[in-house]
């Protein structure tokens, strides 16, 4: 993580309920990983592109074309390399957070 600044929030106790639950469940070692998540998620919603967005669509196959055309390209196979590198190593050290100590 690059750097990390504190919030404070307020949620139902519903929403607090949830997050205890996953975290006592081990799903989740923190309550910080689980807003991280869930943030992760609402990004990912948000840049997601709705297939009856037309004008959303054609303006993004734009940007890709124009990106293209510039040479800003990399190779697929460069890019899931280093996917398959950054999450194997988030395996390892979720593995290792969650491994009980002896």
């Amino acid at each position: 993580m690059a750097s990390v600044e504190k919030l404070s929030i307020a949620l139902s106790s519903d929403m607090v309920r949830s997050i205890k639950d996953a975290v006592d469940s081990g799903d989740y070692a923190t309550t910080s990983e689980v807003i991280r998540d869930a943030v992760r998620l609402w990004r990912f919603k948000r840049i997601t592109v709705d297939p009856s967005d037309t004008r959303r669509i054609r303006k993004l196959v734009a940007e890709g074309i124009a990106s293209a055309d510039s040479g800003r390209l990399k190779p697929a196979e460069e890019v899931f390399d280093r996917l398959e590198a950054k999450y194997a190593a988030m395996a390892r050290a979720r593995k290792k957070k969650t491994k009980p100590h002896r």
